[in-house]
Protein backbone atom coordinates (compact mmCIF):
# COMPACT_ATOMS: atom_id res chain seq x y z
CA UNK A 1 0.00 0.00 0.00
CA UNK A 2 1.34 3.08 -0.90
CA UNK A 3 1.68 5.80 1.46
CA UNK A 4 -0.36 8.99 0.45
CA UNK A 5 2.82 11.63 1.58
CA UNK A 6 5.02 10.02 -0.35
CA UNK A 7 6.31 11.12 -3.92
CA UNK A 8 6.58 9.45 -7.14
CA UNK A 9 9.85 8.40 -7.73
CA UNK A 10 11.43 10.09 -10.34
CA UNK A 11 13.37 8.02 -13.56
CA UNK A 12 16.85 8.34 -13.33
CA UNK A 13 19.41 9.38 -16.19
CA UNK A 14 15.44 11.25 -17.64
CA UNK A 15 17.25 13.55 -20.78
CA UNK A 16 15.29 15.41 -22.84
CA UNK A 17 17.16 16.14 -26.72
CA UNK A 18 15.57 18.68 -28.05
CA UNK A 19 18.34 19.22 -31.06
CA UNK A 20 16.76 15.77 -32.18
CA UNK A 21 13.22 17.05 -32.70
CA UNK A 22 14.78 20.40 -34.62
CA UNK A 23 14.04 20.01 -38.75
CA UNK A 24 17.02 19.43 -41.05
CA UNK A 25 15.77 22.41 -42.93
CA UNK A 26 16.52 24.46 -39.42
CA UNK A 27 19.33 22.97 -38.75
CA UNK A 28 20.75 24.23 -42.06
CA UNK A 29 19.88 27.69 -41.97
CA UNK A 30 21.91 27.70 -38.40
CA UNK A 31 24.76 25.96 -40.05
CA UNK A 32 24.26 28.55 -43.23
CA UNK A 33 24.73 31.49 -41.11
CA UNK A 34 27.34 29.97 -39.17
CA UNK A 35 30.01 29.03 -42.16
CA UNK A 36 29.43 32.12 -43.33
CA UNK A 37 30.81 34.11 -40.09
CA UNK A 38 33.15 31.71 -38.79
CA UNK A 39 36.08 33.62 -37.96
CA UNK A 40 38.98 30.51 -38.97
CA UNK A 41 38.41 26.68 -40.18
CA UNK A 42 38.61 25.82 -36.59
CA UNK A 43 35.20 27.25 -35.91
CA UNK A 44 33.52 24.89 -38.28
CA UNK A 45 34.98 21.44 -37.91
CA UNK A 46 34.61 21.81 -34.30
CA UNK A 47 30.77 21.88 -34.60
CA UNK A 48 31.47 19.11 -37.81
CA UNK A 49 32.83 16.79 -34.94
CA UNK A 50 29.92 17.55 -32.51
CA UNK A 51 27.74 14.43 -33.39
CA UNK A 52 26.88 12.59 -36.55
CA UNK A 53 23.74 14.43 -37.56
CA UNK A 54 25.68 17.69 -37.63
CA UNK A 55 28.70 16.00 -39.37
CA UNK A 56 25.91 15.50 -41.80
CA UNK A 57 24.08 18.55 -42.56
CA UNK A 58 27.30 20.54 -42.15
CA UNK A 59 28.72 18.94 -45.32
CA UNK A 60 24.89 19.60 -47.42
CA UNK A 61 25.75 21.45 -50.80
CA UNK A 62 23.63 24.16 -49.04
CA UNK A 63 25.70 25.12 -45.81
CA UNK A 64 29.20 24.76 -48.03
CA UNK A 65 27.92 26.92 -50.69
CA UNK A 66 28.16 29.68 -48.06
CA UNK A 67 31.36 29.02 -46.39
CA UNK A 68 33.20 32.40 -45.66
CA UNK A 69 36.71 33.62 -46.81
CA UNK A 70 38.18 33.01 -43.30
CA UNK A 71 36.11 29.40 -42.88
CA UNK A 72 38.57 28.62 -46.05
CA UNK A 73 41.61 30.20 -45.14
CA UNK A 74 43.60 27.10 -44.41
CA UNK A 75 47.13 27.54 -43.42
CA UNK A 76 50.52 26.05 -44.61
CA UNK A 77 50.84 24.31 -41.60
CA UNK A 78 47.32 22.80 -41.37
CA UNK A 79 47.34 22.37 -45.85
CA UNK A 80 46.56 18.25 -45.54
CA UNK A 81 44.46 15.71 -48.06
CA UNK A 82 41.55 16.69 -45.59
CA UNK A 83 41.70 20.49 -46.16
CA UNK A 84 42.26 19.47 -49.58
CA UNK A 85 38.78 17.31 -50.34
CA UNK A 86 36.87 20.10 -47.69
CA UNK A 87 37.88 23.02 -50.61
CA UNK A 88 36.45 20.87 -53.38
CA UNK A 89 33.54 19.96 -51.71
CA UNK A 90 33.22 23.37 -50.94
CA UNK A 91 33.96 24.14 -55.47
CA UNK A 92 31.64 21.47 -55.73
CA UNK A 93 28.60 23.44 -53.73
CA UNK A 94 29.52 26.17 -55.76
CA UNK A 95 31.13 28.08 -53.43
CA UNK A 96 33.25 31.34 -55.82
CA UNK A 97 35.52 31.74 -53.07
CA UNK A 98 36.93 28.44 -52.48
CA UNK A 99 36.93 28.24 -56.20
CA UNK A 100 39.72 30.88 -56.22
CA UNK A 101 41.51 29.85 -52.81
CA UNK A 102 41.67 26.44 -54.08
CA UNK A 103 42.77 27.91 -58.05
CA UNK A 104 45.52 29.76 -55.96
CA UNK A 105 46.88 26.91 -54.11
CA UNK A 106 47.03 24.38 -57.13
CA UNK A 107 48.37 26.88 -59.72
CA UNK A 108 51.31 28.30 -57.61
CA UNK A 109 51.70 25.60 -54.44
CA UNK A 110 50.96 22.71 -55.95
CA UNK A 111 52.31 23.70 -59.44
CA UNK A 112 49.30 22.50 -61.89
CA UNK A 113 48.48 25.73 -63.62
CA UNK A 114 45.76 24.19 -66.07
CA UNK A 115 43.56 23.32 -62.95
CA UNK A 116 44.42 26.06 -60.76
CA UNK A 117 43.73 28.71 -63.87
CA UNK A 118 40.46 26.76 -64.73
CA UNK A 119 39.06 27.37 -61.12
CA UNK A 120 40.38 30.75 -60.79
CA UNK A 121 38.16 31.05 -64.19
CA UNK A 122 35.01 29.65 -62.95
CA UNK A 123 34.96 32.35 -60.08
CA UNK A 124 35.49 35.04 -62.13
CA UNK A 125 33.05 34.44 -64.60
CA UNK A 126 30.52 35.13 -61.42
CA UNK A 127 32.28 38.50 -61.04
CA UNK A 128 34.49 37.07 -58.15
CA UNK A 129 37.08 40.47 -58.30
CA UNK A 130 39.74 39.02 -56.30
CA UNK A 131 39.94 35.77 -59.20
CA UNK A 132 39.87 38.42 -62.02
CA UNK A 133 42.73 40.47 -60.45
CA UNK A 134 44.91 37.32 -59.67
CA UNK A 135 43.73 36.13 -63.44
CA UNK A 136 45.33 39.30 -65.15
CA UNK A 137 48.24 39.42 -62.47
CA UNK A 138 49.16 36.29 -65.01
CA UNK A 139 48.08 37.21 -68.21
CA UNK A 140 50.88 40.24 -67.31
CA UNK A 141 53.02 38.07 -66.83
CA UNK A 142 52.29 34.68 -68.82
CA UNK A 143 52.65 32.81 -65.89
CA UNK A 144 52.94 28.83 -65.69
CA UNK A 145 53.94 29.45 -69.74
CA UNK A 146 56.70 31.13 -71.30
CA UNK A 147 57.39 34.86 -72.05
CA UNK A 148 55.36 34.41 -75.46
CA UNK A 149 52.32 33.70 -73.69
CA UNK A 150 52.11 37.08 -72.01
CA UNK A 151 48.75 39.03 -73.35
CA UNK A 152 48.61 42.41 -72.44
CA UNK A 153 45.48 43.47 -73.62
CA UNK A 154 43.62 40.11 -71.54
CA UNK A 155 45.25 41.26 -68.69
CA UNK A 156 44.36 44.93 -68.86
CA UNK A 157 40.29 43.95 -69.52
CA UNK A 158 40.35 41.71 -66.36
CA UNK A 159 41.88 44.43 -64.36
CA UNK A 160 39.21 46.98 -65.49
CA UNK A 161 36.25 44.53 -64.76
CA UNK A 162 37.92 43.86 -61.27
CA UNK A 163 38.54 47.67 -60.69
CA UNK A 164 35.16 48.33 -61.99
CA UNK A 165 33.71 45.67 -59.12
CA UNK A 166 35.95 47.55 -56.12
CA UNK A 167 38.96 45.72 -55.90
CA UNK A 168 41.42 47.93 -54.90
CA UNK A 169 44.60 46.46 -56.30
CA UNK A 170 42.91 46.32 -59.36
CA UNK A 171 42.33 49.75 -59.21
CA UNK A 172 45.66 50.60 -58.78
CA UNK A 173 47.51 48.20 -61.56
CA UNK A 174 45.17 49.64 -63.71
CA UNK A 175 46.16 53.18 -62.92
CA UNK A 176 49.62 52.44 -63.18
CA UNK A 177 49.01 50.39 -66.62
CA UNK A 178 47.07 53.83 -68.16
CA UNK A 179 49.87 56.05 -67.03
CA UNK A 180 52.83 53.76 -68.50
CA UNK A 181 50.95 52.86 -71.58
CA UNK A 182 51.22 49.54 -70.51
CA UNK A 183 48.79 47.34 -72.22
CA UNK A 184 46.28 50.32 -73.29
CA UNK A 185 46.65 53.84 -74.73
CA UNK A 186 48.37 56.06 -72.72
CA UNK A 187 45.84 58.40 -70.44
CA UNK A 188 48.04 60.06 -67.71
CA UNK A 189 45.00 61.77 -66.20
CA UNK A 190 42.67 58.63 -65.79
CA UNK A 191 45.43 56.88 -64.48
CA UNK A 192 45.94 59.39 -61.80
CA UNK A 193 42.31 59.26 -61.47
CA UNK A 194 42.08 55.63 -60.10
CA UNK A 195 45.15 55.72 -58.24
CA UNK A 196 43.34 58.12 -55.98
CA UNK A 197 40.64 56.56 -55.96
CA UNK A 198 42.77 53.42 -55.01
CA UNK A 199 44.21 55.40 -51.92
CA UNK A 200 41.01 56.51 -50.95
CA UNK A 201 39.25 53.00 -50.91
CA UNK A 202 42.33 51.25 -49.23
CA UNK A 203 42.41 54.27 -46.63
CA UNK A 204 38.25 53.70 -45.70
CA UNK A 205 39.02 49.97 -45.74
CA UNK A 206 41.59 50.65 -42.96
CA UNK A 207 39.95 52.86 -41.21
CA UNK A 208 36.99 50.71 -40.86
CA UNK A 209 39.21 47.68 -39.87
CA UNK A 210 40.93 50.59 -36.98
CA UNK A 211 37.61 51.41 -35.41
CA UNK A 212 36.08 47.81 -35.75
CA UNK A 213 39.72 46.53 -33.90
CA UNK A 214 39.82 49.20 -31.43
CA UNK A 215 38.07 49.23 -28.18
CA UNK A 216 36.38 52.38 -26.40
CA UNK A 217 36.10 55.98 -28.29
CA UNK A 218 38.96 56.64 -30.27
CA UNK A 219 38.36 59.84 -32.73
CA UNK A 220 40.47 60.57 -35.96
CA UNK A 221 42.93 62.69 -34.20
CA UNK A 222 43.53 59.61 -31.67
CA UNK A 223 44.25 57.70 -34.62
CA UNK A 224 46.59 60.40 -36.39
CA UNK A 225 48.49 60.99 -33.45
CA UNK A 226 48.44 56.83 -32.32
CA UNK A 227 51.29 55.83 -34.88
CA UNK A 228 48.92 56.24 -38.38
CA UNK A 229 46.34 54.05 -40.10
CA UNK A 230 47.49 50.70 -40.23
CA UNK A 231 47.80 48.44 -43.76
CA UNK A 232 45.58 46.47 -45.61
CA UNK A 233 44.35 43.19 -44.25
CA UNK A 234 46.14 40.35 -46.45
CA UNK A 235 43.48 37.90 -48.03
CA UNK A 236 44.00 34.25 -46.63
CA UNK A 237 45.36 32.75 -50.25
CA UNK A 238 48.13 35.49 -49.85
CA UNK A 239 49.16 34.41 -46.81
CA UNK A 240 49.07 30.65 -47.51
CA UNK A 241 51.38 31.55 -50.48
CA UNK A 242 54.10 33.76 -48.48
CA UNK A 243 53.83 30.84 -45.76
CA UNK A 244 54.21 27.88 -48.33
CA UNK A 245 57.25 28.94 -49.79
CA UNK A 246 58.92 31.03 -46.88
CA UNK A 247 58.23 27.93 -44.25
CA UNK A 248 60.43 26.04 -46.38
CA UNK A 249 57.67 23.81 -46.90
CA UNK A 250 58.62 23.41 -50.46
CA UNK A 251 61.80 25.05 -52.14
CA UNK A 252 61.34 26.68 -55.69
CA UNK A 253 63.55 26.25 -58.55
CA UNK A 254 66.51 27.52 -58.78
CA UNK A 255 66.82 31.17 -60.02
CA UNK A 256 62.71 31.68 -59.10
CA UNK A 257 62.05 34.64 -56.63
CA UNK A 258 58.97 35.38 -55.13
CA UNK A 259 57.49 39.09 -55.53
CA UNK A 260 59.27 41.43 -52.38
CA UNK A 261 55.92 43.19 -51.85
CA UNK A 262 55.18 41.49 -48.42
CA UNK A 263 51.47 41.16 -48.64
CA UNK A 264 51.48 39.27 -52.24
CA UNK A 265 53.22 36.10 -51.82
CA UNK A 266 53.39 34.72 -55.14
CA UNK A 267 56.23 33.48 -56.63
CA UNK A 268 57.46 32.73 -60.12
CA UNK A 269 56.77 29.91 -62.57
CA UNK A 270 59.79 30.37 -64.81
CA UNK A 271 63.33 32.62 -64.77
CA UNK A 272 62.73 36.04 -64.68
CA UNK A 273 59.27 36.44 -65.12
CA UNK A 274 58.81 39.44 -62.66
CA UNK A 275 59.70 42.70 -63.11
CA UNK A 276 62.94 43.64 -61.02
CA UNK A 277 63.65 47.59 -59.51
CA UNK A 278 65.22 49.03 -62.26
CA UNK A 279 67.77 50.54 -60.19
CA UNK A 280 69.11 48.65 -57.33
CA UNK A 281 67.77 45.48 -58.95
CA UNK A 282 67.43 43.77 -55.45
CA UNK A 283 63.72 43.09 -55.48
CA UNK A 284 61.16 41.90 -57.46
CA UNK A 285 57.45 42.32 -58.12
CA UNK A 286 54.64 40.23 -60.09
CA UNK A 287 52.56 43.69 -61.18
CA UNK A 288 53.25 47.42 -60.80
CA UNK A 289 51.04 47.88 -58.23
CA UNK A 290 52.54 45.72 -55.39
CA UNK A 291 55.84 47.56 -56.26
CA UNK A 292 53.52 50.92 -55.93
CA UNK A 293 52.68 49.26 -52.27
CA UNK A 294 56.12 48.19 -51.33
CA UNK A 295 57.53 51.64 -52.70
CA UNK A 296 55.88 53.11 -50.21
CA UNK A 297 55.81 50.74 -47.42
CA UNK A 298 59.78 50.49 -47.05
CA UNK A 299 61.66 49.68 -50.36
CA UNK A 300 61.87 54.07 -50.93
CA UNK A 301 64.27 54.21 -47.42
CA UNK A 302 66.45 51.00 -48.53
CA UNK A 303 66.72 51.52 -52.73
CA UNK A 304 70.12 52.22 -53.77
CA UNK A 305 71.81 52.51 -57.15
CA UNK A 306 73.44 49.65 -58.46
CA UNK A 307 76.43 51.89 -59.96
CA UNK A 308 77.00 53.64 -56.54
CA UNK A 309 80.45 54.58 -57.51
CA UNK A 310 82.62 55.35 -54.11
CA UNK A 311 86.30 56.94 -54.76
CA UNK A 312 88.79 57.96 -53.14
CA UNK A 313 89.51 61.82 -51.86
CA UNK A 314 92.35 63.72 -51.31
CA UNK A 315 92.72 63.10 -47.92
CA UNK A 316 92.27 59.12 -48.18
CA UNK A 317 88.62 59.08 -47.63
CA UNK A 318 85.90 58.02 -49.55
CA UNK A 319 83.26 59.59 -51.60
CA UNK A 320 80.06 58.38 -53.21
CA UNK A 321 79.79 59.00 -56.84
CA UNK A 322 76.45 60.48 -58.53
CA UNK A 323 73.62 58.10 -58.77
CA UNK A 324 72.58 57.55 -62.10
CA UNK A 325 68.53 56.13 -62.82
CA UNK A 326 68.47 52.92 -63.82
Amino acid sequence: MTHLNKKPRLEENLTVNMFDDLPDDLVISILRKLISSASSPADFISVLITCKRLNRLGLHPLVLSRAGTHTLAVTADKWSDSAHRFLKLCVSAGNIDACYALGMIRFYCLQNPVSGASLMARAAIKSHAPALYSLSVIQFNGSGGSKTDKNLRAGVALCARSAYLGHVDALRELGHCLQDGYGVPRDVSEGRRLLIQANARELACSLRSYISHKPGNETLADLCCGGGVPVQEIHPVNRLLKEWFGSGRIDLAEGLRMCSHGGCGRPETRSHEFRRCSVCGKVNYCSRGCQALDWRAKHKMECAPLDLLVAPDIDGGAVAGNASDA
